[in-house]
């Protein structure tokens, strides 16, 4: 029996996230060991630009980070006490994130999302919140909610298992839609707990707003005395030391983080004005507890990443490779008579097979998925693995030097030429 037959007898589905079943494989990647830009699979040594969903932002098994988490190990690694790591782990989130002047520290942006907008409804004693069409916020039922039919309206559930009573309190909005938002928050009206947005939508493919979009969630929120939640799990200390709401120049009332902050080690983080987070657990009423809350190894990890981003050599090179990797798709993919969308920022990337701009979730949605599950496909066999799907986002890292780049490159070259042979046959 291999490991794909044992892990389909022991997890729903054979794995223990939907990502990573890879539905159009045969089989779904196993992973072997990872080092700087690349993965060790049961399939070979691959350039990895998925990087863990962005968790991390200096490749895998960086020394320094790795050196960090040994120290503490050989300290012990759980006290469920105050420990002197998560004071400055914080400290040091806050002088870089001018909203946050307090924050809780949690285990996943599941946790993180999911207190915010608890703290948002107890700090406002509203209950509605609105979110956006491919927005994601985790796995809890305040968020696991779809569009209707129409431009703004009351959500329907993604999920089996979520009460209807629940999805009563949540809108849809399409994102990046200054009037239909203006709508849904004057439909809502003093309702209207809490906004919850990514600056940056990352979890429906790439998708870059308009500034007048940003603006905007300030802006109507203020009007309404609702609460402003960034969801910059993605975003925050990827996009650069103040996240996307720096890039923007928008201050929320609350924001989430996770992935890089953690340096690859389970984290979330709610944070924002002393006034709403003095409302949390033990100060005030809105309860949030954790026995792994700042645990100290991710303590440890977020330190050791966050001292190396402050250098910012790691933005430089990951920046750069995702920029040149990203002109270097439209190169190849324009070479080989394919239409496609390469949607770049910072160290973000996603292609798109389609005409035309991507600035919507519907642009995502009218892209040819099929094609893209291809490339996939025929990456893998030259040893690259882009994010496994459309509706997910390439990263770059500190680790994805000139020559990774231009050897992946190279591989993509190829992979395009056998992608146009592949559907010419089959057309």
């Amino acid at each position: 029996m291999d490991i794909w037959d044992r892990a389909r007898a022991v997890f729903p589905g054979g794995v223990n996230s939907p990502a990573r079943a890879l539905r159009h494989l045969a089989a779904p990647l196993v992973a072997l060991g990872a080092d700087g830009p690349y993965l060790f699979t049961d399939r070979g040594r691959l350039v990895d630009f998925c990087s863990a969903f962005g968790a991390i932002m200096l490749g895998h098994n960086n020394p320094k980070v790795r050196e960090a988490v040994e120290r503490q190990l050989g300290r012990g690694w759980i006290y469920a006490l105050l420990t002197e790591q998560e004071v400055e782990l914080a400290e040091r989130i806050r002088s870089h994130v001018p909203s946050i002047r307090k924050l809780r520290f949690v285990n996943t942006g599941t946790e993180a999302t999911m207190n915010a907008i608890r703290l948002a409804r107890g700090y406002t004693r509203r209950d509605v919140i609105i979110k956006f069409d491919g927005n994601f916020h985790g796995s809890h039922d305040h968020v696991l909610v779809k569009a209707g039919s129409g431009a703004a309206t009351w959500g329907i559930p993604t999920s089996a298992g979520i009460p209807a009573d629940v999805v009563k309190l949540v809108v849809v909005a399409p994102y990046n839609d200054v009037a239909a938002f203006e709508r849904a928050v004057r439909e809502v009206g003093d309702r209207l707990a809490a906004v919850i947005a990514e600056p940056i939508a990352g979890n429906y493919g790439l998708i870059i707003p308009d500034r007048d979009f940003i603006k905007s969630l300030r802006e109507e929120t203020e009007k309404v005395g609702a609460v402003l939640i960034l969801d910059e799990v993605i975003t925050g200390f990827r996009v650069g030391l103040s996240g996307a709401q720096g890039l923007f120049g928008v201050r929320p009332d609350l924001t989430t983080l996770g992935k890089v902050i953690g340096g690859g080690f389970p984290i979330g983080v709610f944070g924002g004005s002393t006034e709403i987070m003095d409302l949390v657990a033990p100060n005030g009423p809105v309860y949030n507890a954790g026995t792994f809350n700042a645990h100290p190894v991710s303590m440890a990890a977020g330190l050791a990443v966050l001292g190396e981003l402050e250098t910012g050599r790691p933005y430089e090179v990951a920046d750069a490779a995702a920029e040149r990797v990203a002109k270097g798709i439209e190169e190849i993919a324009g070479r080989y008579g394919f239409d496609v969308v390469v949607k770049h920022i910072s160290s973000m990337f996603q292609l798109y097979f389609k005409r035309g701009d991507v600035k919507t979730p519907d642009d995502v949605r009218k892209s040819d998925e099929k094609v893209y599950l291809k490339l996939h496909e025929i990456a893998l066999r030259h040893g690259v693995y882009l994010a496994p799907s459309q509706y997910e986002v390439n990263f770059t890292t500190a680790a994805h030097t000139r020559e990774v780049v231009e050897q992946s490159l190279r591989s993509l070259e190829e992979s395009f030429r056998e992608l146009k042979a592949a559907l010419r046959r089959a057309s």
